[in-house]
């Protein structure tokens, strides 16, 4: 009985996982503009991460490999937004008349 509540949370956590990382895959091929697609691919990331990296805590239970998992995933959200915010700042900086366009669309 304890197998299947592990298997079925495991699967749970699956699933939910390939949820967000699908829906963010479609959230950055609607946006047009660099800054937009930055949002739907940050939150993607981290979230269905979090998610399937539980899965393989669940399947794995508690020993080693747990504790390599979540220093994995430790390490992807520390470096995850502070690469987004670069990256925005880099099509600020470099692109700045289609920056400027976009915002007055945007405020409009």
């Amino acid at each position: 009985m304890l197998e299947w509540a592990r298997f079925l949370l495991c699967a749970a956590l699956l699933a939910a996982g390939l949820f967000f990382l699908l829906t963010a895959l479609l959230g950055v091929n609607r946006f047009r503009f660099v800054i937009n697609r930055l949002h739907p691919a940050g939150i993607g990331d981290t979230l269905g991460l979090l998610l399937l990296s539980l899965a393989a805590v669940v399947y794995a239970g508690f020993d080693q490999v747990t504790v390599k998992i979540l220093c994995i995933v430790t390490f992807f959200w520390i470096t995850s937004p502070v690469c987004t915010h670069l990256i925005g700042r880099l099509v600020r900086e470099t692109d700045k008349k289609q920056f400027e366009a976009e915002a007055k669309e945007w405020k409009s």
